[in-house]
């Protein structure tokens, strides 16, 4: 057994199982509740936070997810920072409800930043072992590693695709859940009473190319952008921790393609030797070229690693068909002419939970005590994990200390929208946020995850310094906007003169703001220097937004509360199950899900429209 810091008692009121995305996450939160002691158990020789697939954090929907994340006091935007080689912003030419931020990270010191951070808790033990067995039942848990058992209150699962886990080169098959890691079959006894959906699911990455085999001046570069912010409210605005490294772009060709096609009988994926479900959002390159039969030219980027390894994923053609064959579809790729491979790309298929089992803390109803998060719940990508880690791990420690549980609303936080969808309905693919599953989306921007996120983390009673951080900034948001729409100049005022604006009449600086088009940032922060003050660029960039955003929200917002005063109201399950007037199937979805609020009805996939009528007529 390796502990590499611990209490050095063999009591735990949380246990988190897998050392990934959401057990960091989980196991981060828990530890910042004071008098609980915590673990973290992981396999052997696997860093925590390790990026077994693409080298990033953030992205449409996902980077709103890390800033929530941040806010609330978890890691991940902490390490994507100090770990950061490249920081883009994707969406740019849009507008700011589906702007995102995206950090191309250095794998080896993301994962090494992640086991320093995590070891400066006195409270929290990390335990590199492979777990054997978990019984036990009601809050009491004993969990078996090689050399030691483990008494423990609450138990988070956070085992990603290791649950029967099966990787794929063409016909070449073993059992994991990752390259480089052993299958374990360990739990099965404990799984046994626990349903799990009766499709697998498939994720799968590509080949790793050797970076000086690649001819990038026949490439597209695509530099960091200095003006980025940083995902950590605590780190300076535009901060750089590491130097910074470019991307590449490159594209598929018709030789490319024509290379899969004609290997479609050695292609797992379609010769019938994986019977699993694929992200529909983030298909390998046999699913565009089967899928898009007459489309030959697909983008691959071409993203380093590390600054200290020598390879490069290229995102975009992520395959498990055989060795020889990812070989020449990769050199047929302008670029890529000579590149060789250094690891194979392959496709994992695994089990995954049913989550409607799961209640909105993401607790085993069935088993208390027993959380579930991250891609094991169905979902894929590091940031869906991490948000599922986060809540997972701090209501298992809201349950210890008999408080309320935090439960993110849809409406204003993207975590809060995929726990609703994860827990409302039996999946049928992987799952992936993007901003569309968003009904509230002009609301839910980065630029305001402060004032968002703030009432949530007041709810888990903790002081630290996001605490501080998050209590001035709305303070000073307040201040500033009452001052910028009850302050008026005239149309001849030095400030408008001198950066050239023209107003028709007396005109608050709020609604100078609200007519500047695409400058309303800009013209924001000239003010602020113009009058001597220098306030947080992300303060800056929140009020300007938020002005801006008003009118639209405003005239969402009235319709929208009164869709959420139904949303809100508590359901009499006795009651519909009672009711002549409601179909057996619609029943049967309802008491599959047992959803508490009207709004959390809704969610569920197959509810008729008369249902609702019927049920909402009887709720007003």
């Amino acid at each position: 057994m390796i502990v590499l810091r611990g209490t050095g008692k063999l009591m735990f009121d949380v246990v988190v199982i897998g050392g990934g995305h959401a057990g960091v996450e989980a196991a981060n939160i828990a530890s910042q509740f004071q008098n609980l002691n915590v673990a973290i158990i992981t396999l052997p020789g696997v860093g925590l936070a390790s990026a077994p697939c693409n080298p990033s954090v953030g992205g449409v929907g996902k980077g709103q997810v890390v800033r929530e994340l941040d806010a609330l006091g978890g890691i991940m935007g902490k390490l994507a920072d100090i770990s950061g080689i490249q920081f883009r912003t994707l969406n740019e030419s849009k507008g700011h409800a589906v702007r995102s931020t995206r950090i191309q990270i250095d794998k080896l010191k993301y994962s090494e930043n992640a086991e320093l951070l995590m070891s400066q808790y006195s409270n929290l033990s990390i335990i590199k072992e492979e777990v054997k067995n978990i019984s036990g039942e009601n809050n009491n848990f004993l969990v078996e590693t090689k050399s030691s058992t483990w008494n423990a209150k609450k138990i988070i699962f956070t085992v990603g695709t290791f649950l029967n886990g099966k990787l794929h080169t063409g016909a070449v098959t073993r059992a994991g859940g990752r390259v480089g890691c052993d299958a374990t079959d360990s739990l099965v006894d404990f799984f046994k009473d626990i349903n799990t959906l009766t499709a697998r699911f498939k994720t799968g990455t590509p080949a790793r190319l050797k970076n000086t085999s690649i001819d990038y001046e026949s490439l597209e570069e695509q530099p960091s952008d200095a003006s980025v912010s940083t995902f950590h409210v605590l780190h300076g605005t535009n901060q750089r921790f590491l130097s910074q490294k470019s991307c590449f772009l490159t594209y598929t060709n018709e030789k490319t393609m024509k290379i899969i096609r004609e290997n479609k009988e050695k292609s797992p994926m379609f010769n019938g030797q994986i019977n699993a479900v694929g992200a529909r959002y983030c298909p390998s390159i046999e699913d565009k070229a089967y899928r898009y039969p007459d489309k030959n030219i697909h983008h691959v980027f071409l993203e380093p690693e590390s600054h200290e390894l020598s390879t490069v994923y290229p995102s975009g053609i992520s395959s498990s068909l055989p060795k020889e064959v990812q070989a020449e579809m990769v050199n047929s790729i302008p670029g890529l002419e000579k590149a060789e491979i250094e690891e194979f790309g392959y496709a994992v298929e695994y089990d995954v939970l049913d989550t409607t089992q799961l209640d909105y803390t993401l607790q085993l109803r069935s088993k208390p005590g027993v959380y579930f998060a991250g891609q094991v719940n169905g979902t894929s990508g590091y940031e869906e994990a991490a948000g599922q880690g986060f809540i997972a791990g701090a209501n298992a420690c809201l349950s210890l200390k008999e408080k309320e549980p935090l439960i993110l609303s849809r409406n204003d936080s993207y975590i809060g929208v995929m726990i609703e969808d994860l827990v409302s309905n039996v999946r049928d693919e992987p799952y992936r946020l993007f901003t569309a599953r968003s009904e509230n989306r002009l609301y839910i921007r980065e630029d305001n995850t402060c004032l968002r996120m703030f009432p949530y983390r007041k709810k888990l009673e903790l002081d630290n310094q996001i605490d501080a951080y998050l209590n001035r900034f709305g303070e000073l948001f307040s201040f500033w906007k009452t001052f910028l729409e009850t302050t008026f100049i005239n149309p001849n005022d030095r400030f408008l003169m001198l950066y050239d604006m023209k107003v028709p009449r007396r005109t608050s600086l709020a609604d100078i703001i609200r007519q500047q088009k695409g400058l309303e940032i800009k013209t924001l922060q000239e003010f602020f220097v113009f009058i001597g003050i220098k306030e947080d660029q992300r303060l800056v960039e929140c009020l300007a937004i938020s002005i801006k955003y008003e009118g639209y929200i405003n005239k969402s917002t009235i319709a929208k509360e009164r869709v959420d005063r139904l949303n809100k109201k508590k359901l009499d399950l006795d009651e519909i199950f009672n009711s002549e007037n409601i179909s057996f199937e619609c029943k049967a979805r309802i008491k599959k899900i047992r959803p508490e609020t009207f709004g959390q009805l809704k969610q569920i996939q197959g509810v008729r429209q008369a249902t609702l009528t019927v049920i909402a007529s009887n709720l007003k």
